[in-house]
Formats: C-alpha cells, structure tokens, sequence
C-alpha cells in the first residue's frame, strides 16, 4: 500500500506480516519472503554469510534515492556501533529460561556430562599404578630381589582403565545428542516467538527498522545461539567438573606439587578476564555490522533492476565495501582478541609444567612420591591446562552468544500493538453493514507533524467513494487508518455504527478485501494464490471467483491451469494477469467493503477495460473506497473526495465537481492538456 508522506514509499512496510487467513485480502508489493542465511562462523571472519535473502519489491528501503524504509530513510540508522551489552546479566538470565523449560533433560545432561568426566578422570590415577607395578618390577629385577614386572595385574588394571573409558564415552554421546536436542527445541522456540512478535509489532517499527537486520535475527543471531548450546553447554559443565575433579585427584598425589601447578590459576583467569573485557564490544559490533550488511545486500537486490536502471550500481558497491569493511575491521579485532587467548595460555601452561616437573623430580628422590604417581600428576597437569583454555575459548563464544541474544531478545521486548478488545466485549462482525463514518480525524506518523488534520466523511452502504488529490495528500493514509493499521491521534472512525476499536483487529479487517496497484502472488499455485483470500475454499469456489474477475479464460490457456505454479517473483505472468489473480482472490474472500488502490494504473488500456469490467463487477452492492491518478476511472462514483495536504477540499459527484469549477475540475482536465 503507498505512503502518502510526500513519496510513494514500498507499498508494505518491510517485514510486515502477510494478511491473516480470513482478514483483508492484501494484493502488496513483492512476492514472497524466502528464508535464507548462514550461521556465523561458517564464513572467513570478517566477510558476511550471504545475506538473508528476501523477496524482491518488498518495499526495503535502498541507498540510491529509493528508499521505502519509512521516515528515517536507509535502515541501521538507529542501530548501535560498537556497545557493549545494556544488560548481559539480564540477557544471560532470559536465556536461562529458556533453558529452565527442558530443565529435566538439562539435569540428564549435567549428571552424564559429569559421570563421563569423573570416569576420563580416574584414568591417569589407575594408569599410574600400572606405571608404578611396572617400573617395581623391573627395578626388582635389575637389583635380582624379584622375578619382573606383575603383567597379570598390569592387564588387570589395564582392562579395568579401558572399561571406565568406554563407560565415558557412551556417557558422553548420550549427554551430546540429548544436548543436541535441547538446543534445537530452544531455537526451534525462539524462532517462533520471533514469528509471532513480527506478527504483533505495529506498522511503524518497520517504518525505520530494516528488512535484512530483522531477518538477521531470526537467522545469524538464533544460529549463534544455537551453536554455542551445542557446543559450549557441555564444555562448560566438563571443564568446571574436570577442573574439580583433577584438583582433587592431583592434591591426592602430592599437595605441594598441586600447590605450585595451582599458581597457574589466578594468572589463567586474570589474562581472560583482561582479554574478554576488551574484546566484548567488538564481538557485539561484528553482530551488529553483520546485520547492517546483510539488510544492505537484501535491499539492493530486491531493487536490482531500479539499481541497473538508474545506473547505481558504482554508488551501490561502494557502499557495501564501506559496510563490509567496518565489518572487517570489527571482525578482526573480536577474532585477534580470541586468537591471543589460546597461545598466552599455553605459555602460562608450559611455565608451570615445567616448574612442577622439577619439583616432581625432586620429591621422587626423595621418595615423597612414586614414579607412576608422578606420571598420573603430569598428565593431570597437563589435562589441568585443558578445562581451563576450554573456559576461555568458550568465553569468546559466549560473548557472540550474548551479543546474539540481547539483539533478539531486544527484538521481543519491543512495544507492541495495542491490546484487542476482550472477546465479550468485541463487536461480532457478522451482522456489521458496510457504513463508514469518519469523525474529525487526525492522525500523523510523527505526532508533532500531522498528515490528516481534520477529515470527516460518511459513507452509506453500497455506496462507491472514490479518492482523489495529488500525490502524498494522505489518500492511502485514510485507508491504512480505516483498517487500523494505525490508530488515529484524535477523532474517531467508525463502520456499522461501531467504532473500529471496538472490533478485534482481525474481525474489523474481515470486512475488507483489497486491490492494490502492486499485486502480492507467491511461490504456489494460481489456485492456492487466488484461495488465499478464502483458506479451505473448494477448486469450484476458486473456479467461480476466477470467472467473475474475468481471469478464468486467461488461467484455461496456461500450462497446467490453475495448477501451474507461478515462481518467486510471479514473472511467469504479465502485469495486467497478475492483477486480475488479485481481484479474483478478493472476490473469493467476499467482503463487505472493497478497497481498490491504484489498481489499474500500470497496465495497458485494453487490460485496464477488462480489469475495470472485473472490478465492477466485484463492487457490485458493495461499500467501495476507490483511489485514483486515472479520474476518468472514477466518474460513475457515487460520492467523490478532493483531498489537499490531509483536509477533503471538495466533495460530490463527478458532474457537480466539474461544474463546481473547483479543485478537482483543475485537476481533471490537467490530465487531459497534453492530448488537446
């Protein structure tokens, strides 16, 4: 549906939900919206997935003077470079409660994450004692006080170690692929909720958000949440019970060597601390700019052939290598921070290995300790350094998973609609007539800058209004507000004698049927786009609808016939086709009240005469707003409004306007100067 805010912006605010089943039967702009991203970390750092990808014509804005995004022109204006997190404990406890709703399997997890990780512990300890039987023995038998080694218990204690090591593994798969689950319900959710919400936000967030940064969300921001589940949940709960774990059994063996090894600790945590303090703000920018880019990529090519035409393409690719390389730049920063973890740790590690090693040596002669106990200690030590790089590699994880999940919970949080009428208290659309009442309206987009100031107008049933005034004189602004896309500033609107906010907003837009000058077709079947104004309808409800639009004969010509599916951008059928698809699903949702936007403005004279003969066809007793540039369309209307700059200048039939010499004669016979 156009803007009337001074330039015909994308018929359908970017993202906007598709009309529900039963409601208004929407003939807007662009095809469908097909789903398409990949996850984060599956391209280089610094270089975006490919974008979400997005129907064509979807009204996002573009950077070429074609912007469709709402007042606040090209989208990312409002978004944040390079913050923080507001709230990350706050964000890390919504994401716990999501977690908490499969807190049983999160349990099984937990326990058999920690039952795998005390049996790997147990290992080095049981495989000492075997080093230690060994070396006995052959010292026994190099100083001739003893016949060998003990193989029979060497083999003993060998079979007992490849026990528990089975036992951990089979635990340890068990707790992946229960985890693996967890996660996917938990995306699987916030998915939903994120469907849901963009169901429920108010026609004025996609006025100044993006189309490619919500899709963002929903793809790269749930994606991060979902690898990091996968991967970071169970390495967390290993490396917290290993590091435990290992301590105990290393204090076992010899406190003053763990003593020493524990000097590792505090340096560890302060060198992560130190690096993830600095490189949290870039890990939230890299999501960010990989939002930018990505509604940069959808909205240039859901515009490409505006782009070609216009000769943008220079200006286009020059703005994405800025974008793509601000994303680099914040790509590279949160990658090199992560990157310096894991080498500083090792050399920490290496210190202290080597530190204890010599301690070990010099407690064994001593014979403070034994051999197999000092190689049990060196492989705790070593598994020591494990949890502990785990930890911190998974805190860089944890950072994108945060910064994922403030923008998408900062998405959900966004105010919406205004709460329907209780189901009591609704008025029942089913007896409701098709009178309209508009009662000293104002409304504005911003409410400091009015679009209507003070319109008043009363439409009997049946009657067919047409509207008419120049370009931006808030014509389709009347319309959005009668089937409270908007809710007006001051006055009120009502139909049947009942104040539309009175009605559920699903009922109220029941009573209407649309046909806009940009036609919505999707990827299916003619006959399931014509049965979208009426779901569950018969193949002989459709067949009849298709007759009364005049659009059956057409429909028998092509291949398959109804059941030839139209592609992605519906290009596999003309304009004025396309056109009389929508008036055939409008015909077959029957409304009270019709609204034709511009319907017949983009076709050719002979296919406007039929598309005219279908639309009266369709208007027959029916109340109809009509919005038209063609006036000659428009001279059999019963009641015709003049509009200028939000205010009805003049009103009356097509002969009394004429007469009237006024500002809708000026404007009829301007369109006819240049054929005199």
């Amino acid at each position: 549906m156009p803007e009337d805010r001074g330039n015909k912006q994308g018929r359908t605010a970017p993202g906007t939900p598709s009309p529900a089943p039963g409601s208004a039967t929407a003939a807007s702009s662009s095809s469908r919206t097909a789903p398409g991203s990949t996850a984060p970390g599956s391209t280089a750092p610094g270089t975006p997935g490919p974008a979400a990808s997005s129907s064509s014509r979807t009204g996002s804005a573009t950077r070429h003077g074609f912007r469709g995004n709402g007042p606040g022109g090209g989208p990312m204006r409002n978004m944040m470079r390079g913050e923080k997190p507001r709230d990350f404990k706050g964000t890390f406890a919504k994401l716990l409660s999501y977690l908490g709703r499969h807190r049983a399997a999160v349990l099984i997890v937990i326990l058999f994450a920690m039952v795998s990780t005390v049996f790997a512990i147990i290992g080095p300890k049981i495989l000492g004692e075997a080093t230690t039987i060994l070396f006995e023995g052959v010292m026994a038998q190099i100083a001739g006080t003893g016949s060998g080694p003990d193989f029979t218990a060497i083999g003993h204690i060998l079979i007992l170690l490849a026990g528990l090591y089975l036992i951990s593994a089979l635990f340890q798969f068990v707790q992946g692929f229960i985890m693996t689950g967890v996660a996917n319900r938990i995306c699987y959710s916030l998915r939903r909720d994120i469907d849901e919400k963009i169901m429920r936000l108010p026609f004025s967030y996609y006025d100044k958000v993006a189309t490619g940064d919500v899709m963002s969300r929903i793809t790269n921001d749930v994606d991060a949440i979902q690898q990091s589940l996968n991967q970071s949940v169970t390495q967390v709960i290993t490396s917290v019970t290993s590091i435990v774990g290992i301590l105990i059994m290393m204090f076992s063996i010899s406190w003053v060597m763990t003593l020493i090894a524990l000097f590792v600790l505090p340096v560890s945590v302060g060198v992560v601390a130190l690096i993830v303090g600095r490189s949290q703000k870039h890990f939230f920018a890299q999501q960010e700019y990989l939002g930018e880019v990505n509604g940069m990529v959808e909205e240039n090519y859901g515009a490409h052939t505006i782009v070609r035409a216009f000769n943008g393409e220079a200006r286009a690719l020059e703005e994405f290598s800025e974008s793509n390389d601000t994303l680099y730049d914040a790509a590279w920063r949160a990658n090199f921070f992560s990157g310096m973890m894991m080498p500083i740790m090792n050399v920490i590690g290496n210190v202290g290995y080597v530190v204890v090693c010599v301690m070990g040596a010099w407690l064994a002669i001593q014979g403070r300790v034994t051999v197999g106990d000092i190689q049990a200690f060196m492989q705790y030590m070593r598994s020591f350094q494990q949890p502990i790089m785990q930890l911190s590699q998974i805190s860089n994880v944890l950072q994108q998973t945060m910064a994922a999940a403030e923008r998408i919970f900062g998405f959900l949080e966004e105010e919406e609609l205004a709460s329907d009428v209780s189901d009591d208290e609704a008025v029942d659309p089913e007896h409701v007539v098709g009178a309209v009442n508009f009662d000293h309206v104002r409304f504005g987009y911003d409410s400091n800058k009015p679009v209507i100031h003070d319109f008043s107008a009363t439409v009997a049933p049946g009657q067919k209004i047409a509207i008419v005034g120049h370009t931006g004189a808030g014509k389709t602004t009347i319309v959005k507000l009668l089937m409270r896309f908007y809710d007006v500033d001051e006055g009120a609107i009502s139909v049947g004698g009942h104040d539309i906010r009175q009605f559920k907003r699903d009922d109220l837009r029941s009573l209407f049927g649309m046909v806009l000058q940009e036609t919505w077709l999707y990827n299916a079947s003619i006959a399931d786009n014509i049965r979208y104004g009426k779901l569950g309808s018969t193949d002989d409800e459709v067949r009849a609808a298709a007759r009364v639009a005049q659009a059956d004969h057409f429909i028998s010509t092509l291949p398959d016939s109804y059941d030839m599916l139209l592609n992605e951008e519906a290009s596999n059928v003309s304009q004025g086709q396309k056109q009389l698809l929508t008036i055939a699903r409008a015909v077959l949702h029957d409304p009270k009240i019709l609204i034709l936007d511009e319907a017949t403005s983009s076709v050719d004279t002979r296919t406007e005469l039929l598309i005219q003969k279908a639309m009266d066809n369709l208007m027959a007793g029916r109340t109809s707003f009509i919005i038209a540039h063609r006036l000659s369309t428009i001279r059999n209307a019963d009641l015709i409004l003049v509009m200028e700059n939000g205010d009805i200048v003049e009103q009356g039939s097509h002969a009394e306007l004429l007469a009237a010499a006024g500002p809708y004669a000026t404007l009829y016979n301007s369109q006819f100067t240049d054929a005199a």
